[in-house]
């Protein structure tokens, strides 16, 4: 099977559980579910309903700090950036709008605004988005083409670090999560798209555009 993130033909079957077949990329250590057991529309509706993200509640501002925190390290002042998919809640968008920078938002069931995605930006953030993408390798294409040379990709995502323990995994039990990266996923995405990737803490990558 080919793999939905890096689209090589080395993925090998990897694990069945609760009715769900799981294959493992051999290039870049991509685990994803098998593409005909995707959810449809109406699930993932119903799952992020769940969902509950307010603006007010530190404790989220504290877990989105993980992403906001290095990002903000790297950007010069009064950047334009596009938070990619964050729901109903952009808590991580107004966090960097406190910072100084201007955030547009793009998420295909909460803000699909095409003319967004007909811009360029200083910086792009996917926080808790990129396990959803039934398309990674189209999503990320998506991506470099709206990012500016020198910019940079910020995502967040739960690592699969211990494969013996996948069945159990939480993250793997959200039915909208189909797809689950390594840090050695994001360091491959980075060299298929010429970008440098950096994993600042646990959970959370920074590819960077080259400039010019």
């Amino acid at each position: 099977m080919h793999c939905p993130v890096c689209e090589a033909a080395s993925a090998r079957f990897f694990y069945h559980v609760d009715a769900r077949d799981y294959w493992r990329c051999a290039d870049c250590e991509a685990t994803f579910l098998d593409p005909a057991q995707h959810p449809d529309a109406a699930t993932e509706a119903a799952q992020y309903r769940l969902h509950r993200n307010e603006p007010d509640d530190v404790a989220y501002r504290d877990f989105l700090g993980h992403l906001a925190r290095p990002l903000l390290d790297h950007l010069p002042a009064a950047q334009h950036g596009l938070d990619y998919g964050r729901g109903p809640g952009p808590v991580l968008a107004a966090m960097l709008r406190e910072a100084g920078h201007t955030v547009a938002l793009y998420d295909p069931c909460y803000f699909d605004d095409a003319a967004v995605l007909a811009q360029a930006y200083d910086f792009i953030t996917c926080s808790e988005v990129a396990e959803h993408f039934h398309r990674p390798a189209d999503e990320f294409r998506r991506l470099d083409h709206l990012l500016k040379p020198g910019g940079v990709v910020a995502v967040m995502t739960a690592f699969l670090t211990d494969g013996t323990r996948f069945a159990n995994w939480h993250y793997r039990r959200d039915p909208t999560h189909v797809v689950f990266y390594r840090p050695a996923t994001f360091h491959h995405l980075a060299r298929q798209h010429g970008w440098a990737c950096e994993i600042p803490c646990p959970n959370v990558a920074l590819m960077f555009k080259r400039a010019g």
